[in-house]
Order: C-alpha cells, then structure tokens, then sequence
C-alpha cells in the first residue's frame, strides 16, 4: 500500500535560517534566545498546513562534517572550521542552546527527530526518501539536495533559500528551467562548478553554463573525461587541460556530494501530538502564537 506525502525537514538548514531572519531579542522568560525555536515551528506549522503530509520528519545532523568525506577530500567543509578545528560558531553562542530544546519540541510534536552515525542530515533524508513508498517533500536551503528530485516518484525539493513564504516547488521543470540540466545530473554539475561554502573547489574555467552545455554533450562527467582525453572533441583547450587536471579531484568530490541512501532504518511514525507537555513546553520558552499554529497544523 501506498503511503500519503512525507515531508523531511533538513534541520540544521531549517534552524540557522530562522537563527539569521528572526530578531535575537524574541526570548524565554529567562532570557534564554528563542528565535530559531520559534522560527523553525513556525515554518513546520505553516508547510504542514500547505501540504497536508501524512508525516513528517526532522533530519539531523549526527555528523555535520563526517571523517570519510574529508578523507576523500580534505577541503570539505574547512572553511566553516574555529581555530580548534571544530564547527565555527557564527551565532555568539544564542544557537547552541536553542537545539537540543528544537529537538525536545518536535518530540512532544510526535515528530521524530533522526540522525545517523558519522552521516549528515542529507544522507538521512536521502535514506528515507528511498524507502518511502509514496511522494516526498525535502524542505532544505540547501542546493546539494536538489540531487533527489525525481519526478517519476514525485520526489520535490521545497526551497527556502528565499524564505518560507516564498519557497521554490523543485521539480525536473524548474531545474531545466534555472541551470538547463536534468536533477539527474545535479551530482556532476556541482562537481564541476564547486561550492565555496562547502569547500568544493570545482573544475577551473567551468561554471554553471559550461557544466551544463558540457552535460548537456557528454552525458555525465565519465563521457565529459573520456571526451577530454581525446584532442579533437568539441571541449575547448582551457577547460580540457582543467578537466584533466582535476580526475583526481573529481573523483574524490563526486562521492562526497552524492547523498548517501543506506544509513538509517525509517522511523516510528506513528508518534502523536502531547498536546499537554507541548503548551507547558510552550509556556515555559515563551513561544506565543506558534503554539496554537503548530498544534493546529499538527493535529
């Protein structure tokens, strides 16, 4: 049997959006912050309502740096690294302690929160978009994801890098429409073009254009090297000498930025609201008008 629509929610995506787009002085009674909290409710309640999901997860990040993808490639992510080669805190310390409370509320939601040994929220969501016999919504700011869409199963990305009112409906369409590839072929192309922010280098010479028209003759990154190797392809002379510069880096970055599908079982989902425990939860990190949106979108 089939099921409804399950919508996974890209966490750790999620809460720093609403940390850096919510005013800091929205606090606790004891003056705790509780912007991201409070935030990250909010986007809950208002795409629950939307979308109408028969369920919903809340994808974490057990490892946001995992150790095999920066054995594959040791840029991976270094820039996001404090001197002590732990994650930077841009946040002045006001986040940290509002995630274990995001965690504790989704909880009493009967929305279950689900990370993986040494794996990121993205290889989690991944996972249970595999499995899920049914559409899936992946909300996420995050581009990397755009890899699952597949329209045959009607796997979407809900993107909110412009906000959750304004979120983009990722199908195959759109990503033909914003970058002239199939999502098919997302993994190759962010190969190719990089991504500062996650220390992907890229191929010199290739940004979204030449990845996509690259693509678009080649097929994948296999043909596009095999078709480097050979001196009279079509690939002009720069981008080829950078494309056979760049195997070694290419290989290596095309399993890092391929989400993995295998690290977690699908959770209990059947979980339900603790109305109760919520709006003493509620009462106690001063949460206000959310806490009627939420348990309304949730019930």
């Amino acid at each position: 049997m089939s099921h409804g629509r399950l919508l996974l929610l890209d966490s750790a995506s999620l809460y720093f959006r609403a940390f850096f787009g919510i005013p800091k002085t929205l606090t606790a009674p004891d003056g705790t912050a509780v912007n991201a909290l409070r935030g990250i409710l909010d986007f809950t309640s208002t795409l629950t309502t939307q979308y109408a999901p028969e369920a919903v997860v809340a994808c974490w990040d057990d490892d946001w740096r995992p150790q095999w993808r920066v054995d594959l490639l040791d840029t991976y992510k270094t820039q996001r690294l404090d001197a002590d080669g732990g994650e930077a805190d841009t946040t002045e310390g006001l986040l940290g302690p509002q995630v274990p409370l995001i965690a504790e509320a989704f909880g009493l939601l009967g929305i279950p929160v689900v990370g993986a040994p040494d794996a990121e929220a993205d290889d989690v969501i991944g996972t249970l978009a595999e499995v899920w016999d049914g559409p899936v919504d992946v909300v996420t700011g995050d581009r990397d994801l755009f890899q699952l869409v597949d329209d045959d199963r009607d796997i979407r990305v809900l993107y909110v890098a412009k906000g959750v009112s304004k979120h983009d409906v990722v199908d195959n369409a759109w990503m033909r429409g914003r970058y002239g590839i199939d999502a098919s072929d997302y993994v190759d192309f962010a190969v190719m073009r990089g991504d500062p922010s996650d220390g992907l280098p890229g191929v010199a010479g290739i940004g979204d254009k030449t990845a996509a028209v690259l693509l678009s003759e080649f097929g994948d990154l296999d043909g596009i090297l095999a078709a480097a190797k050979q001196p009279f392809s079509s690939i002009k002379p720069r981008v080829r000498q950078s494309l056979l510069d760049s195997g070694g880096y290419v290989t290596a970055a095309r399993e890092v930025v391929a989400v993995r599908r295998d690290v977690c079982p699908m959770p209990d989902l059947t979980g339900t609201v603790d109305v109760e425990g919520f709006t003493a939860f509620a009462e106690t990190w001063g949460l206000g008008g959310v806490t009627e949106r939420v348990l309304t979108a949730l019930r």
